[in-house]
């Protein structure tokens, strides 16, 4: 190769069938990945490998055809759908939440989820979010009545320029297929429906924990909805599938519109780069875990109603890491392990995990203590405080019934913010203080989308906004462009300009003109 063909493109394309043990792929530009045995193996003619960061992701051809269907179906029904008025789509969501409504249905699906349960029990996985309940059926109902209830936005006009002789309207309109990506939670099929509101189709892939429950729902009350309102067949879909490789299959589709992924931990950030490599733009909801700082200011009472408040369940929005400031720590620390112990007695028991600033302050007593744990592989009986690495205060505690919370004393609320910004998932922050000036400065510094001064279990689409969300976004990342933390169905839209134009002979350049053929 001459020095001027340094740097060309040369193209020489082919049709991957079969890979061989160690064979070398090349991803990054300069790197490579190898093939295992096991991929080897495993891979088929017809199959798909996708390459994410070094890893090798093997889409079953059978799994590729699932998902690209149930995408096909979305994206044809996303077109139908224009033709569909506003009145059918809030027929769908009362038809929807009345089926849901109907104890027999529910007593089918509620079956089908007992079911998964057990399954998800017998293989020592965690069932916290799993479980369905008439909490989370009246959660349902709400989220979709509300969806009922929300003023139709297809063609809503957001904006208008006028000029003479002619007028710009920003307009807003749907965006397209929409994939989702959950975790086994049942009722995320009634948050991510809400796109339809907005024009928009949805297609789902839930773990496959939750498999049986999902197919219920779709069978007992979702597609039977459809059908009632006049909404065409594929609108709402789930991609049948419990193989892991089917959200890759449907994320690395470009015919989506959007990618949501629910869950937190590495396998969310993959999904996302699966995304992203394809083009198709996410929104991720990744690691939680909320913080909680007790400035020189604090109301001890208010502090103990925050932690306890905000312990009642497992959720991303629960207290994760609590910091205390060090003047205030020999008073604040005896009122959090309080708060901490009724939080346990609310549910089974409790699980401290103490930073090296935190562990000389806790009381030698507390400090000794072991008892029983409830995890999702069952109960296990271990020391009830641990010491735990500064660097390790971002770890998320996924406690299924012993509320797990991490501990550290700071000199002040800055410090507090520097530890947020550098090792959580810059998710949500709380700062217990009188003072109005920290608020202040607090919320300035805080590299978070959700700040409060109270609870941390407000975080919440539904609960705080009054609209089911589809995800909760954090920074971890950097801050999203142009919209917050929660992404609710009506806010997956596009803008389209339209112009009015009265003025017939409107020209960029008038003075040149040319009048027009055969006028005066």
């Amino acid at each position: 190769m001459s020095a001027g063909d340094a740097g060309q493109e040369t193209t020489s394309a082919g049709r991957l069938t079969a890979l061989t043990a160690g064979m070398a792929v090349p991803w990054g530009g300069d790197k490579v990945a190898f093939v295992s045995s096991e991929l080897a193996k495993a891979f088929q003619a017809g199959d798909r490998l996708l390459v994410v960061d070094g890893a090798l992701l093997h889409v079953p051809a059978a799994v590729q055809a699932t998902a690209s269907s149930a995408v096909a179906r979305a994206s044809a029904a996303f077109q139908a759908l224009a033709q569909v008025s506003d009145d059918a789509i809030t027929a769908f969501f009362e038809a929807f939440a009345a089926a849901l409504a109907d104890d027999a249905v529910w007593g089918r699906i509620a079956a089908a989820n007992a079911a998964d349960v057990a399954a998800a029990q017998a293989r020592g996985r965690s069932t916290t979010r799993l479980a369905v309940s008439e909490a989370m059926r009246a959660d349902m109902i709400a989220g979709l009545r509300a969806w009922r209830d929300a003023p139709a936005s297809r063609g809503r006009i957001l904006d208008r320029v006028e000029h003479q002789g002619w007028s710009v309207e920003q307009v807003a309109a749907p965006l397209g297929v929409v994939g989702f990506v959950f975790e086994g939670r049942p009722n995320v099929f009634a948050d991510a429906t809400g796109v339809l509101r907005t024009g928009n189709t949805v297609v789902f892939r839930i773990g496959s924990d939750a498999l049986g429950t999902a197919r219920a729902i779709v069978a007992e009350a979702l597609d039977p909805a459809l059908a009632k309102a006049g909404l065409p067949a594929g609108a709402a879909g789930l991609v049948d599938s419990a193989e892991r490789s089917a959200g890759w299959a449907m994320f690395s589709d470009s015919r989506l519109a959007l990618a949501v992924a629910r869950g937190s931990g590495p396998a969310v950030a993959q999904l996302g780069a699966v995304a992203r490599q394809a083009g198709v733009p996410v929104s991720l909801h990744g690691t939680g875990g909320a913080w909680m700082v007790a400035d020189a200011t604090a109301e001890a009472e208010r502090f103990a109603a925050a932690v306890f408040h905000s312990l009642d369940r497992k959720v991303c929005n629960t207290l994760n890491t609590c910091c205390i400031v060090r003047s205030r720590a020999h008073e604040l620390i005896p009122v959090f392990l309080e708060a901490l112990e009724a939080a346990g007695r609310r549910r089974k028991g409790w699980r401290l995990h103490a930073a090296p600033a935190a562990w000389p302050l806790i009381p030698e007593a507390w400090r000794s203590r072991s008892g029983a744990v409830h995890r999702a592989e069952g109960v296990t009986t271990e020391a009830l405080v641990t010491p735990l690495a500064e660097a390790d205060l971002g770890c998320e505690w996924e406690w299924e019934e012993t509320p797990e919370v991490s501990l550290t004393v700071v000199e002040d609320a800055a410090e507090a913010v520097a530890l947020f910004n550098a090792h959580s998932p810059r998710f949500a922050a709380s700062l217990i203080a009188e003072d109005p000036a920290a608020h202040e400065a607090f919320f300035s510094a805080i590299d978070a989308p959700f700040t409060g001064d109270g609870f941390t279990r407000w975080v919440d689409g539904q609960y705080a906004l009054n609209k089911p969300e589809l995800g909760l976004s954090n920074w971890e990342n950097g801050r999203l462009f142009a919209r917050g933390g929660v992404l609710s169905g009506d806010g997956v839209f596009t803008i389209r300009a339209r112009v009015r134009q009265t003025d017939i002979e409107l020209d960029r350049n008038p003075a040149t003109a040319a009048r027009p053929p055969g006028r005066p």
